[in-house]
């Protein structure tokens, strides 16, 4: 069964529309990426910064590889959002091994579950590959 996934994504949240030939479902991959870090004491060795730098990329890194494994097995794939996200996990994706299958990236705004999901429709009606 071929299996087509659109993908809204930003830093805090995915919302992955999987099409296949009996249905469109939606589901959400909320991540851990917050924006404060307490230390719990004593004298850091790094820059408050750095320490929240490094929090954010593994992260996000986690983030991302929740994405890709639930990703995985589509035939087809549209990534859209608003920031860097999309341009992040298709990098990070890039390393996992997607060879061979179509993937696309758009740029779009904040959207409704609903404006996604017809996003997402109207893009594989209008994109059908073999």
């Amino acid at each position: 069964m071929k299996k087509e996934v659109g993908l809204w994504i930003d830093r805090r949240r995915a919302a992955i529309v999987t099409v296949t030939d009996e249905e469109i479902k939606m589901r959400y991959i909320i991540s851990d990426v917050d924006n404060h870090f307490q230390f719990a004491g004593g004298i850091p060795k790094f820059t408050d910064d750095d320490i929240l730098d490094r929090r954010l990329a593994n992260n996000l890194k986690k983030y991302y590889d929740r994405v890709i494994s639930d990703i995985k097995d589509a035939h087809s794939i549209l990534i859209f959002g608003p920031g860097e996200a999309k341009i992040e996990l298709k990098k990070r994706m890039n390393s996992k091994s997607f060879i061979g299958k179509k993937v696309q990236i758009e740029t779009e705004d904040k959207m409704t579950d609903n404006q996604i999901t017809a996003k997402v429709r109207h893009y594989f009606l209008n994109n059908k590959t073999a």
